[in-house]
């Protein structure tokens, strides 16, 4: 596992060299200096915490970054569950740390202070480890380049976006959540034909449960009409309440320790979104309800549930909601792409299987149709878990 973790820093930096003490820093003449840490420990939960503290070769702080991950053992099957929990929380929380890294301003500004300088990287052991470098890389992949096609635009297409990645109350970062709503709201207001002014982008702290309610509440009824479309995109945590089983979305300011109190529940807001005399709502969740990890929390002490998303919910005959997991599962990160899985291969599908109609809408059915197996793929793939993207229009009597 030291090995992978030593690969992030030979992904982002020009040179990496391993070292036994400090005092070898001079040696290889660095200009960056990181010490790493790393613990572990399995009970109900497997926990992986990766931290790297950067210094200047004088020892003078820089910033220090980290990455974690508690995966409930029961969420994996088997005989190997111990095992397999570890790996995951292994891998997550390298993920994070890896983002965390080529998202710090004070190593990008520090790199930028240096630039011409050469740049070597060290590692030690798992109580201290230096790295150095001049050059940071940013996550980039096909989909941040918008497609040429753009649809006329449409003066009655309303959307709120909402990208939570950090939160108030310390929870796990919901990573590259920002990137998610940035860029769907390039390609809503870009790709969709929807008006700039038309479009509520709600990050981080601007996404409070108070937020919420004034935008899916007031600001959408009052400028709805019966002919207008509707997009809704999440990204961000989402959480169950034990006590009834109901699923949460997780805003800026949610403990999931209170979510009936602090949270914004999905029945509360499809209640709300099926009161509007629109032609056509589209709900696009990059999130998951159970609390088993990925994009999803859980008050101490509770247990992972399953949850069937589906029967949970009535929706107007007017709202279609596209899920990123089934009730049961986790939705991961698309690290090397940058954005969450369900989001990536979404907007993917938007920018290169013919999805846009000319007034600017989504033929759903055919978009679901080549996300799903993307999603599933990937995910089986490369983190050996299981992630149904779901499809859910109204029940018909």
């Amino acid at each position: 596992m030291l090995e992978k973790d030593i690969d992030v820093y030979r992904k982002n930096f020009k040179d990496v060299i391993r070292i036994d003490k400090f005092e070898d820093v001079s040696a290889i003449n660095a200009n960056l200096v990181a010490v790493l840490d790393w613990t572990a420990g399995i009970g109900d939960s497997a926990k992986s915490d990766k931290r790297a503290i950067f210094l200047t070769p004088d020892k003078q702080p820089i910033d220090t970054i980290k990455g974690q991950s508690n995966q409930p053992v029961g969420t994996f099957a088997g005989p190997d569950s111990f095992r397999k929990a570890t790996e995951r929380a292994d891998a997550e929380a390298r993920v994070r740390l890896e983002y965390a890294l080529s998202s710090s301003v004070k190593l990008a500004e520090f790199s930028k202070s240096k630039t011409g300088i050469s740049s070597t990287a060290a590692v030690r052991d798992q109580k201290e480890m230096p790295v150095y470098a001049s050059e940071k890389s940013t996550v980039k992949s096909d989909i941040d380049e918008l497609p040429a096609i753009k649809a006329k635009p449409n003066k009655n297409a309303y959307a709120i976006v909402i990208g939570i990645e950090q939160y108030r109350q310390k929870l796990p970062k919901a990573d590259f959540a920002t990137a998610d709503a940035k860029t769907f709201t390039e390609y809503l207001t870009k790709v969709m034909g929807y008006p700039e002014e038309n479009v509520v982008t709600l990050l981080n702290d601007r996404a409070t449960n108070v937020d919420l309610v004034k935008y899916f509440e007031k600001w959408l009824h009052n400028n709805v009409e019966k002919d207008s479309t509707v997009f809704i995109y999440y990204s961000g945590h989402g959480a169950p309440d034990p006590k009834t089983g109901g699923a949460y979305l997780v805003p800026y300011d949610g403990d999931p320790s209170f979510i009936a109190e602090t949270g914004y529940s999905l029945k509360r807001m499809y209640d709300a979104l099926g009161k509007l005399p629109a032609k056509e709502i589209v709900v696009a969740l990059d999130s998951c309800f159970s609390g088993a990890g990925g994009r999803s929390v859980l008050a101490k002490g509770a247990r992972p549930l399953v949850m069937n998303l589906q029967s949970n919910i009535v929706l107007s005959k007017n709202m279609t909601v596209l899920s990123a997991s089934s009730g049961e599962q986790i939705s991961s990160t698309y690290d090397e792409k940058g954005h969450g899985l369900f989001t990536y291969f979404m907007l993917k599908g938007i920018k290169n299987e013919d999805v846009v109609k000319k007034d600017g809408s989504i033929a759903i059915s055919d978009l679901f149709s080549y996300l799903k197996p993307q999603v599933e793929r990937i995910a089986r793939k490369q983190f050996n878990n299981e992630q149904t993207p779901q499809l859910i229009g109204a029940k018909k009597n």
